[in-house]
């Protein structure tokens, strides 16, 4: 992740050393953050990646890293202090280096403009293209020339539902985040009778975009779509990782999908959505209210039930991968949250040995997002290999 957004006028070769911690910008439409804790006191030692800092934003609170090896020299903002994205937050730098260096850089620093093309600090910006009679809003960030990876959200969800996932991959492939049909702002019409449907719409888009492989990485649904895409294009997918998915067992917690989709007050939706998580403090005020938005846009109800009754029958999960998973001759990797309540994490137990498998102790069914981190190491692996 590059949490370098800003600079310093201080002459940086003169001080090769320093290296400044910034807020980061998280999801298309981050503005500011407010700094939840310091997780390293002021002279503590810190490796490069290390978690120094809890942000939280209008949506959800994660940890922010070191970008660099050394001490923390300085905390520039208070806990509680709310800054813009791209403010100096600390500073790192080895032990021999002056106080009034540290000094000249903090003085120094200068808040890059919002307009900035250099490091995208205004945000990236989402695209839309009509594949197969059907509007997609997808957003194509990274590495022009890296390998694609295709990220593909859950029920109810959208494409920044991996705010935390294409900072963390950007710098070493093509991101190909969507809103599948009926979310975000992709087409609210939606006519299927099973997810293979789904799965084929996904590939139309891909073939739009002339996308000839691609790593898949899919979410709940968003697994089950992925997987389905990579069983009916064979040689598309490089690899398959598959994060709380569908598609692996029969349980689901369908009272769950019903309930999102009925609830439209706040306080109907609040502990609908607090299922998601295992750290239930995680859910904002704003995240609700974001998707009570969402939900109140003309067609997405019927969208929804629509995908619903395409995932369940009787209260079980209408499609299976498990019987030609084991026929897929590319890496797949599943990754649970052993507090998942939609999903059971059970469903990892049955899954043929070449499956690499990761369980999480403390994280629910959005552990892309409770354990980012790591999960943005695994992908990381995954592209790299």
């Amino acid at each position: 992740m590059n949490d370098i957004w800003g600079s310093s006028k201080s002459d940086q070769a003169a001080m090769p050393a320093i290296h400044g911690v910034t807020m980061p910008r998280w999801g298309l439409s981050m503005i500011e953050g407010r700094v939840a804790d310091w997780l390293v006191p002021v002279g503590g030692a810190v490796t490069k990646g290390q978690d120094v800092v809890d942000i939280e934003t209008e949506k959800i609170t994660n940890v922010h890293e070191s970008p660099a090896a050394g001490i923390l020299r300085r905390q520039i903002l208070n806990k509680g202090d709310v800054a813009p994205v791209g403010a100096l937050l600390a500073v790192v730098a080895d032990p021999a280096v002056s106080d009034a260096e540290i000094d000249a850089f903090v003085s120094g620093y200068v808040l890059p403009a919002a307009d900035s093309a250099d490091e995208g600090t205004s945000g990236p910006t989402p695209k839309q293209i009509t594949a197969s009679g059907v509007l997609w809003n997808y957003l194509d960030i990274g590495k022009a020339d890296g390998p694609v990876v295709v990220l593909v959200h859950g029920f109810g969800g959208d494409l920044n539902n991996w705010m935390f996932t294409w900072p963390a991959l950007e710098g070493a492939a093509r991101i190909i985040a969507v809103d599948l049909p009926g979310h975000g702002a992709s087409g609210k019409r939606i006519d299927i009778r099973g997810l293979d449907e789904l799965a084929r719409k996904l590939l139309t888009l891909l073939d739009a975009l002339a996308i000839q492989n691609a790593h898949f990485v899919g979410h709940s649904l968003g697994g089950a779509i992925v997987g389905l895409a990579a069983l009916a294009r064979p040689g598309l997918a490089t690899s398959l990782t598959l994060i709380g998915s569908a598609g692996l067992g029969e349980e689901i917690d369908d009272d769950y999908l019903k309930g999102f989709i009925a609830a439209e007050r706040r306080k109907d939706l609040q502990p609908v959505v607090a299922k998601l998580f295992a750290d239930q403090s995680l859910v904002s005020r704003d995240l609700v209210e974001g998707l009570l938005r969402f939900k109140r846009l003309d067609g997405v109800t019927a969208a929804l039930s629509t995908i619903r009754m395409a995932t369940v029958d009787q209260g079980k999960q209408r499609v299976s991968l498990l019987p030609d998973l084991a026929g897929l001759h590319i890496p797949v990797r599943v990754i649970w949250g052993k507090l998942d309540r939609i999903v059971p994490a059970t469903h990892a137990g049955g899954l043929p040995s070449s499956v690499e498998v990761h369980l999480f102790d403390d994280a629910g069914h959005m552990v892309h997002m409770e354990r980012a981190k790591d999960v943005n190491a695994i992908l990381a692996k995954a592209i790299a290999g």
